[in-house]
């Protein structure tokens, strides 16, 4: 802060249920009912929220101001966050559900915050990425949580490829309309033989863990999108894959009658290499075979 002086205020980082209100801890009701300023992904489910708080008793801060807090104003709203503690105000960041800055907004303020020297404290609660890891039967010794995988197919492709050795089990956040192709480039990537687990509408009426091999979950959901916001987990690889000889194999593609742009995005896949760089080195196989044409 300006003139060296330090925030007298401090940021709530408040993890809010993923389904179930009665997930909301006790500690993080009382925070919202004390806090000045609330800062909230959706505002309608932070009212939601706000009543299940009421009901519980103590009443709720008359001073408190409600704000929202999403990807489009996050900038703008991380100036008004920072006056509020520097002005000494008990400030909660709440997402939609779960915890702030883990695939939702909240990052900038937190990362703002500590900057300027404010005390933040987190109130952990529900995580979907943990109840499904430990739903899903898969070691938890060790994990990567992935959260949402690239939207253009091209690019989840490689980002799964480079995937392939990684031998902590992985997860991952999912939208139920692009479950199907998610679950298709998993397993052309990992290996249709690789176990999974797909949890969608956790700590809900409805909750279902679906768990066996990917090419199995990839064929259930090509057609029939699951209902609700999914949590795919996938084991880890048992060992470092053979290694894959990419001039070669670029050269037999290439040879087969595929062109250099379809020739290295089948191999993108296969080793997690750049499917620019293996486009180019396509390119020059190419050249070479043609200039060494009689």
């Amino acid at each position: 802060m300006s003139g060296g002086t330090q925030p007298g205020g401090t940021l709530f980082v408040v993890a809010t249920p993923i389904g179930n209100l009665e997930d909301l801890s006790l500690r993080a009701a009382r925070i919202l009912r004390e806090a000045d300023l609330i800062l909230a992904e959706d505002t309608r489910a932070v009212r939601v929220l706000l009543d299940r708080v009421d009901a519980l008793g103590g009443g709720l801060n008359p001073r408190r101001r409600v704000t929202s807090l999403f990807e489009g104003n996050e900038a703008a709203r991380t100036d008004v966050a920072l006056e509020a503690l520097a002005a000494g105000s008990r400030v909660a960041l709440v997402s939609e559900a779960g915890t702030p800055g883990v695939s939702d907004p909240g990052a900038r303020v937190i990362k703002a915050a500590i900057d300027a020297g404010a005390r933040v404290e987190v109130i952990p609660g529900p995580v979907a990425a943990i109840a499904g890891l430990v739903a899903s039967g898969l070691p938890t010794d060790r994990f990567l949580f992935v959260g949402f995988p690239p939207r253009e197919s091209g690019a989840r492709r490689e980002a799964f490829g480079a995937l392939r050795a990684v031998e902590a089990t992985l997860i991952f956040y999912e939208a139920p309309d692009r479950v199907g192709a998610t679950l298709a480039d998993l397993a052309d990537a990992l290996g249709g033989d690789r176990q999974a687990s797909l949890a969608r509408e956790l700590t809900k009426v409805h909750e279902e863990h679906v768990r066996g091999p990917l090419a199995e979950l990839a064929a259930r959901y090509r057609d029939t999108p699951p209902r609700g916001e999914c949590t795919i987990v996938v084991a880890g690889a048992v060992a470092a894959p053979p290694e894959v000889d990419v001039e070669a194999e670029l050269a037999a593609l290439l040879a087969s009658g595929l062109g250099p742009k379809d020739a290295a995005a089948r191999l993108v896949v296969r080793t997690g290499a750049p499917r620019r760089q293996l486009y180019q080195l396509a390119l020059a196989i190419q050249r070479g075979r043609r200039e060494g044409a009689p």
